[in-house]
Order: structure tokens, then C-alpha cells, then sequence
């Protein structure tokens, strides 16, 4: 058996464990940085001198001090210190200096690219082939976000 869960390497109870607790409030601890994640900023390489409990930054490439060794991770702030979280392919995070959503993509925090704008139909005699346009525009649009498979 091994110690930690394979995808985000929370700490399991083993049996006949002494302060079970320890290992639980870790494997907490991971979690709250985690699940809906939310971080500060992302390519942060040094870390902040007075981070606030609950704080998170998506590490940069180079980081330096308490993070070293830890790129591209979550790093989040809690009671006991610094934790981190290392990401897996396709996990997301909503970035607050940025207002934008990141996935973790070919070991590199990635943002969607914005969506072309999409011209509403204007009316006319025609109006069948405007709303055919509108139409596709709106499924490149989804199909590029990732949010709809290509039907062709």
C-alpha cells in the first residue's frame, strides 16, 4: 500500500498509526488548496513576505526561498507554513489578478484563448444564411474552448 493518494498525494491513515489526526488535518490541509482552487497570481517565483492564512499563487518556473523546488505547483499558506500542491494535467485554477481561468496543460499553467467576436445576424432577406454564420461562429467559438467536441 502506498502512503498518498497518486494524484494529489494526500497522506493516508495506515493502520495501528499513532495522532491519526496529524495525517488527517494534512490531508485537509491539501484539500482546502485544492478543490475549486483559487490562487492570488500565477508565475509568482518568490514568495510573499506577509501572506494572509488561505492565500494561495500558482508557483513561477524559477522559484526561489521557500518554494524552491516547487515550480508550477500550488503553493498555499496555512497555519503550519507553506503547503503545496502539485498539478496534474488538466487541473484548473481561477487566477484573481487576472479575472481568468488557468489549466495546467504540456507541465504549463495555460489561460483560454478569448473567444472571436461573433456578429448577431442584422436581418435582411435572408436572414436564414446570417443565422447559419451566427450559428458556426458560435460552435468554432465552443469547440475552441474546449466546451464542445467537433461534431465533424
Amino acid at each position: 500500500m502506498t502512503e498518498t493518494t497518486p494524484r494529489l498525494a494526500l497522506p493516508f491513515i495506515v493502520p495501528g498509526q499513532a495522532q491519526k489526526e496529524m495525517t488527517h488535518n494534512e490531508a485537509l490541509a491539501l484539500l482546502a488548496i485544492a478543490v475549486q482552487a483559487s490562487v492570488v497570481d500565477i508565475g509568482v517565483n518568490v514568495p510573499p513576505a506577509d501572506p494572509t492564512i488561505g492565500d494561495c499563487w500558482a508557483v513561477g518556473s524559477e522559484p526561489v526561498g521557500a518554494w524552491t523546488g516547487r515550480a508550477r505547483a500550488i503553493a498555499g499558506w496555512t497555519a503550519g507554513g507553506w503547503r503545496f500542491v502539485a498539478p496534474h494535467p488538466g487541473f484548473a485554477i481561477h487566477v484573481a489578478a487576472r479575472g481568468a481561468k488557468a489549466t495546467f496543460l504540456d507541465d504549463d499553467w495555460r489561460f483560454a484563448e478569448p473567444a472571436p467576436a461573433i456578429a448577431a445576424p442584422t436581418g435582411g432577406d435572408v436572414v436564414d444564411t446570417q443565422a447559419r454564420t451566427a450559428i458556426g461562429a458560435i460552435l468554432a467559438a465552443l469547440q475552441s474552448l474546449d466546451l464542445l467536441q467537433n461534431g465533424m
